[in-house]
């Protein structure tokens, strides 16, 4: 299993706002579209899942 992680370099550590991260592609660009649509997100495995 993976998961697609924006992080918004504009925000503190720790800010609500910071990091969204986004189960699937479809859910990454339709955010993007929304919110930043010069945003980018990374693939990334989720450990342990099955």
């Amino acid at each position: 299993m993976t998961v697609f992680v924006y992080v918004n370099t504009s925000k503190q550590v720790g800010d609500v706002e910071h990091i969204k991260v986004f189960a699937t592609t479809d859910a990454a660009e339709k955010w993007f579209e929304e919110n930043d649509p010069e945003g980018v997100a990374f693939e990334y495995e989720v450990i342990g899942a099955e």
